[in-house]
């Protein structure tokens, strides 16, 4: 960044002087004269720890009240938080800091902030540091952001600089913190597709304030680079400060660490029941905390050869071992990570993520699962839930977390137990796979480390454990959490479909919709702005354009005496496009003419039908199976839907039955259905980040659709009233991936048939039994018990018979001097039984056996006793030659093979090799 960037008024004003920290070789303003360093980590070390900075002691709830209040009192308004699942953007999965809040429309400028400026208190997750979670005394994977907005356009400043960080001077001030004791570092900063000056805000070697002066955009081409990325300026300006209420609380106390700073009762009562003595009270104890603590803000803490020598200058500064000292140590840091991490679970679950393989669900199984095996290590054997409820009793200003535990409790209790059995399947795959690479002299590689996590969710520890085993070694990173969860945490970029005519269209305005305004009406006369191969763009539709799920209208054009087809229907940049089907139609079309357009009224039906209830499935499933519910995916056709939700264990018949009765108990309310079209702010502060269930629209207007008690932003085609949705039948329910529930279903007409083609297996099964439909679970449950009995009988006759064949073939052998061969045809006989009958013969050693079974074909077996294979019968070889014989194939081991082929006219042909072959083989 250009030096001019941070030539403020304000620090020249307030007797400030800027130097360069001669071991960071960065930029710095401070008032102390004398002072040589910047005041950050690692240049300075930690000088508040037993020596707090502020005038007084807080907890978390005051201190952020108090941050609130003072940014209120100077003209902020107090914003609620928003969810730490970033439910209102399609790049990331969890809430980052405060701005990310007001990406990506507020900032871009397309959408008028909230309220300007504005003061708010944000939980955010970052999972880039989970390694150094516990070990460090300072890294969290939850934390609030407390932070104060401006957002600035030419012509309309509400501050900038000189003003924000006038404020947070102010703020330290009124903390009671020294003024000589603040320093002001010099920083750019990027994040979140924009950059722009920052100055860090540090006190006592820690870094409490991030004041960000975003006036750049990322873009490919830009002028200006920072950290590798290309960007250019915005006409907008925004003041994104971020201020660490954790570390607000930790510099008031000066404890010995942030855990105990901002958790200290679950801490305890954690340590307790790992049997770990955590008496901050004692000198000698409280003081090794305290150094690791503060060494530990020198470096990385994440990668084991740092850590080792954190141990080492730790254990140096109190006169004992690096080895003495991580015995005491390594439990305590271990508590501290289960204490974060059970945190960052209460938030993520409290606030309706479900654990699963995908999206904010992997990275929420992911907190999880390192949890329980840090439980698990410290012989920790409460549920985790009782720990998460401690959480919610320390957060009372989250009441929403206490009405949401019972769904939290089964949750945790249902991820505890696919872990444990993770935990048993685990080292056998593990086992299986190191044998590989044993074969192959090769470490096990960290792709192999991560595909096990990804894919079977196999701890790496229990990897490396099981691997070690074998004699493989595992090539594991110190930081492989951190790894897999910066890998996981952005949202994989969606391919746009480029239309080949984009830049034609794009001189085009945009379409009139009239489906929108006119729903039930299909004809209508539009005006060609313009025609290419098969396309046709005119200046109104009634024609529905693919999106949200909801395939796009069909229908004809007619222009004169020709009727042309709408196959498809796009929409691009807010122009529809109708390809119609030309083949063998010359085309008499002119810009300026005018077609009539008529909509394939029963298509159009079936999916407003099917998309009205879409919405009132989705609704009904939060009524019955909680909250927690979010659509997941959804698709609709003339036939049929499907609605992909979250939920974390199966779906049961009676929660089925009870789904299909409220939604169509909303149908015969006969609701009205409204939609209206509302600025982005507005509709987000009445209802909430429900809305976009079904994906994010863009722009500062979105249409919301009301469907009884299902609010959403949805531009799709509805019925006018849930009465026309026509009944509801759910066809069936499958998990398509873990954490994820398919429904489908019929509306309306659809449903009708669904209904009555159910009805006709239901009466084709009665009639061919010869019973009611409602005797046909009983009658069907008995003929399914005798079933059984008559196939344990068959099985039993099956095997008499084949010792009665065993007996017979064995008098009927043939002396082939000291062993007795056996070949014969056995009528009907499937290669199972063709098995047991030649594994009864050879176990008289002397016998080989050549059966041939003329069922489906040829089937062969041989199989040759331990006397046989001794005087050179091979069963593998024999059968191979045979099978060759009938046109097939097949082979085996010298004891045992099956084989056989699809020409019978030659099973005696293959017989008489067979025989031949044995013969040879005993040279006789």
């Amino acid at each position: 960044m250009l030096e001019d960037e941070y030539q403020l008024d304000f620090f020249k004003d307030n007797g400030f002087v800027r130097k360069q920290c001669p071991k960071c070789d960065k930029f710095f303003w401070t008032r102390d004269l004398e002072r040589a360093t910047c005041g950050d980590a690692p240049c300075d070390p930690y000088s508040f720890i037993g020596n707090p900075v502020f005038k007084k002691s807080f907890d978390l709830a005051e201190m952020r009240e108090y941050y609130l209040k003072f940014f209120e009192e100077r003209g902020h308004a107090r914003m609620a938080r928003y969810p730490v699942v970033a439910r209102w953007r399609d790049d990331i999965y969890l809430t980052i800091a405060s701005i990310a809040d007001f990406q990506p429309f507020v900032t871009s400028g397309e959408v008028a902030p909230p309220h300007n400026p504005l003061t708010i208190s944000q939980p955010c997750i970052r999972l880039s540091d989970l390694d150094a979670v516990g070990r460090s005394g300072r890294h969290l994977t939850t934390f609030e952001m407390m932070a104060h907005h401006a957002f600035n356009k030419p012509n309309a400043e509400i501050y900038w600089k000189d003003r924000t960080v006038g404020l947070c001077d102010e703020l330290l001030n009124s903390l009671g913190v020294d003024p000589m004791a603040v320093t002001y570092k010099e920083e750019p900063w990027a994040g979140g597709g924009n950059a722009g000056p920052c100055v860090e805000t540090l006190v006592g070697g820690l870094e409490v304030a991030t004041l960000v002066f975003m006036n750049l955009e990322q873009v490919k081409d830009g002028p200006i680079e920072i950290k590798g990325e290309m960007y250019h300026k915005m006409d907008n300006y925004i003041v994104d400060t971020g201020y660490g209420l954790e570390r607000f609380v930790w510099a008031s106390k000066g404890s010995p660490t942030i855990y105990d700073a901002i958790f200290p009762n679950i801490v305890k009562e954690l340590m307790d029941l790992a049997g770990i003595e955590h008496e901050l009270e004692d000198p000698e104890y409280a003081n090794i905390l305290s150094q690791n603590a503060r060494l530990a803000g020198l470096m990385d803490v994440s990668e084991k050869a740092n850590l080792m020598e954190l141990r080492r200058q730790v254990a140096s500064s109190i006169g004992t071992t690096a080895e003495k000292l991580s015995s005491i140590i390594e439990p305590v840091e271990s508590v501290y990570a289960i204490t974060d991490h059970s945190r960052c679970l209460t938030f993520m679950l409290g606030d309706g993520i479900i654990p699963s393989n995908v999206k904010a669900g992997y990275l929420a199984r992911l907190v999880l699962r390192r949890t329980l095996r840090m439980m698990k290590d410290l012989n920790i054997s409460i549920p985790l839930s009782e720990i998460v409820q401690m959480h919610i009793k320390n957060l009372p200003e989250y009441p929403e977390f206490a009405e949401r535990f019972e769904v939290i409790e089964d949750i945790l209790h249902h991820e505890e137990i696919k872990f444990q059995e993770t935990l048993e399947r685990g080292r056998r795959m593990i086992s299986k796979s190191a044998k590989h690479y044993k074969q192959a002299g090769e470490k096990m590689p960290l792709e192999k480390i991560i595909e096990m996590y990804d894919t079977h969710g196999i701890p790496p520890e229990i990897s490396k454990d099981a691997a070690a085993e074998e004699g493989v070694q595992v090539d594991l990173p110190d930081n492989f959490y951190s790894l897999v969860a910066e890998r996981h945490s952005k949202a994989e970029e969606k391919e746009e479909k480029v239309f080949p005519y984009a830049d034609r269209i794009s001189r085009l305005p945009p379409t009139r919709k009239l489906f929108y305004d006119e729903p039930n009406r299909m004809d209508f006369e539009a005006v060609v702005l313009d025609l290419f191969d098969n396309y046709i763009v005119c200046d109104s539709t009634l024609f529905y354009p693919e999106g949200g799920g909801q395939p796009a209208d069909h229908g004809t054009f007619a222009i004169e005496d020709v009727l042309l087809d709408v196959v498809d229907v796009q929409v691009v940049k807010g122009v529809v496009v109708h390809r119609i089907d030309a083949m063998d139609k010359e085309l008499h079309l002119r810009k300026g003419d005018i077609v009539t357009g008529r909509v394939n009224k029963e298509r159009r039906m079936a999916h407003a039908s099917h998309h009205t209830a879409t919405h009132i499935v989705n609704d009904a499933a939060r009524k019955v199976l909680g909250e927690h519910i979010w659509q997941a995916g959804a698709q609709k056709t003339e036939t049929r839907a499907r609605l992909d939700i979250t939920h974390y264990k199966r779906i049961t018949k009676e929660q089925l039955n009870q789904i299909e009765l409220l939604a169509n108990q909303t149908v015969m309310d006969n609701q009205r259905v409204t939609a209206e079209w509302m600025e982005r702010n507005q509709a987000e502060q009445k209802y909430g980040f429900g809305l976009y269930q079904g994906g994010v629209p863009k722009g500062n207007m979105i249409r919301v659709l009301k469907v009884a008690d299902d609010i959403e932003a949805c531009a799709g085609t509805h019925c006018s009233s849930t009465g026309l949705v026509g009944p509801i039948k759910i066809l069936k329910t499958e998990r398509i991936q873990d954490g994820v529930e398919r429904i489908e279903y019929a509306a309306g007409m659809a449903a009708v048939r669904a209904i009555q083609e159910a009805d006709y297996y239901l009466t084709t099964a009665s009639e061919a039994l010869r019973v009611l439909p409602e005797q046909l679970p009983v009658t069907i449950d008995r003929f399914f018990n005798e079933w059984k009995e008559f196939k344990k009988e068959n099985i039993r006759l099956k095997e008499d018979m084949a010792q009665l064949r065993v007996a017979r073939m064995l008098i009927q052998a043939l002396d082939l001097g000291g062993v007795r061969l056996i070949a014969q045809n056995v009528d009907h006989a499937d290669t199972d039984e063709l098995v047991k009958i030649a594994g009864e013969l050879t176990q008289e050693d002397d016998v080989i056996a050549l059966l041939i079974s003329d069922l489906e074909g040829v089937k062969i077996v041989a199989a040759a006793g331990k006397k046989a294979i001794a005087t050179g019968a091979d069963a593998g070889k024999v059968v191979r030659e045979m099978s060759r014989i009938v046109g097939g194939g097949g082979g085996g081991r010298p004891d045992m093979a099956r084989g056989g082929g699809v020409d019978s006219s030659k099973a005696a042909e293959a017989m008489e090799k067979g025989i031949s072959m044995v013969k040879a083989s005993l040279n006789v």
